[in-house]
């Protein structure tokens, strides 16, 4: 049940059908697009099969068997901290770099599982198929992607008004064995290296829009799904010493078409029902246990960048301007919000049936807050940073050469760090802040939830207003017009 990374490795020879640059990718565990990205995924599974992280990564799912903790179904705030822990402890692996990696859409399945009662209301068939599905990833130690999204065309229509009946993915025809698909979905980050693709909607549908109001999961390598991937920043790294991030991090973005894909129904939790496509997020815990687990990626990835600013201030020699460690204090302040916020969710957690998940309102506070504080955090730090992001040598290749190496030793000067020492933090620092890996990661963060009204939306959805307004009632209660008379 618990892979190792080559094992994992392995599952990905399956001939699945991968555009990139005009052609076909044969094998993407070798192609220089995506073989350290897919070693990187590879890491995250060595870890966990480690038998010295059994305790921390996985749990006892019954009859003795072990799985990952991205699968656990916590019973207790206990058991929901001890969770965390242990996808903090794997996201420190890839320093919150890997936005899609296994335990996000995990923590999604899990969450509908979760709501299995939801489901059974509405299709005691799809019900089953969810909890065999669930329960088929989890024993097989899967790595899933989904696709959410419909395709941006024009975006004043609904998905059965575009110029294409299949521009989004919709039924073509059903029969006794399942349905088949046709058409595109988005947006399949990590999918390059996932086992299988869940695909559903979670934007809301219009009347007439059924035949898009689906939710299935299917292998990556099911006939007549093709894979577009974007640009491989991968690709245009020239050496993990120059781009240690985009060299080894690039999960990458795909579009996927469905080209008449054949879909069993024991595959099928969800068949043309737009009611049923908002509940299974947002009726079960789902949505609220696959963004606790973006959170907590996003809370290592801050501390990450801390330390990045941190350093930036000792490598410069600013560390005691009073100036600069105003803005490290509140750049610290704002991730130890951050930090606090993911605490909050587990401490005001509430229970669902057998479950104990994160608050729903504490979680979407941290959404809202955290769309507006990535761009400034990253901002501030180039700020800090100035052209040392950019006065760099072109390559480590120029260490090779010992005239231009004493010239890198010049004026590569630190008070804290050895010109090498420099080179390389900054070659760091801009992957991370610059580069267009990291251009990438901004929008990522940015709307990786949701447009911002979106995100509002959750959280207007979601406040105690009632408790707000009776704070409002009490006082207003307090008191009438006599008050005066009777001081």
């Amino acid at each position: 049940m618990i892979k190792n990374g080559k094992e994992y490795t392995a599952t990905l020879r399956d001939h699945r059908t991968v555009y990139l640059d005009g052609g076909r990718v044969e094998d993407v565990t070798s192609h220089p697009a995506y073989a350290r990205a897919v070693q990187s995924i590879g890491t995250l599974y060595d870890f966990q099969a480690a038998p010295e992280n059994a305790d921390l990564m996985t749990y006892d799912c019954g009859g003795g068997e072990r799985a990952n903790r991205i699968w656990e179904l916590p019973q207790s705030y206990e058991a929901l901290v001890k969770r965390r822990q242990g996808l903090e402890a794997w996201t420190r692996l890839h320093c919150g770099f890997l936005g899609r990696a296994p335990d996000h859409v995990a923590s999604c399945i899990s969450g509908m599982y979760m709501g299995l009662d939801v489901f059974a209301a509405y299709d005691r068939d799809r019900a089953k198929a969810l909890a065999d599905y669930y329960r088929y990833a989890r024993d097989n130690n899967l790595y899933l992607t989904y696709v959410i999204i419909n395709p941006q065309a024009d975006r004043s229509k609904s998905a059965a008004l575009q110029k294409s009946e299949y521009l989004t993915a919709g039924v073509v025809d059903r029969d006794a064995a399942g349905i088949t698909v046709r058409g595109a979905k988005m947006l399949a980050t990590g999918g390059i290296m996932a086992n299988e693709v869940f695909v559903t909607c979670i934007q809301p549908l219009s009347p007439g829009d059924e035949k898009y109001a689906l939710s299935f999961a299917i292998p990556m390598n099911a006939a007549g799904l093709k894979i577009l991937s974007r640009k491989s920043y991968e690709a245009g790294a020239t050496s993990v010493f120059d781009n240690p991030l985009s060299s080894r991090f690039d999960e990458n973005d795909a579009v996927l078409y469905f080209e008449d894909v054949r879909v069993p129904w024991g595959r099928l939790f969800v068949a043309e029902s737009i009611e049923m496509c908002q509940k299974q997020f947002h009726a079960t815990p789902a949505h609220v246990y696959q963004n606790y687990q973006a959170m907590i990626r996003l809370t290592v990835k801050l501390r990450f960048l801390l330390g990045l600013t941190r350093r930036i201030a000792e490598i410069n020699g600013i560390l005691t301007f009073p100036q600069v460690r105003e803005s490290l204090g509140q750049l610290a302040a704002e991730a130890g919000m951050v930090d606090a916020l993911v605490v909050a969710m587990e401490a005001k957690g509430t229970r669902y049936g057998d479950y104990f998940v994160p608050d729903r309102h504490t979680l979407y506070t941290a959404q809202v807050l955290t769309q507006q504080l990535y761009p400034r955090v990253v901002t501030s730090i180039r700020e800090l940073a100035g052209g040392a992001l950019i006065t760099l040598p072109s390559s480590v290749k120029d260490f090779s050469d010992p005239e231009i190496a004493a010239l890198i030793g010049l004026t590569q000067q630190s008070p804290a760090a050895s010109a090498e020492e420099k080179v390389k933090f900054y070659k760091l620092a801009w992957d991370a802040l610059g580069s267009e890996f990291a251009s990438r990661h901004l929008q990522y963060e940015m709307f990786y939830a949701g447009a911002s009204f979106v995100t509002r939306g959750h959280s207007f959805r979601t406040y105690d207003w009632g408790r707000a307004t009776g704070l409002v009632d009490e006082m207003l209660a307090s008191y009438d017009r006599s008050a005066e008379a009777k001081v």
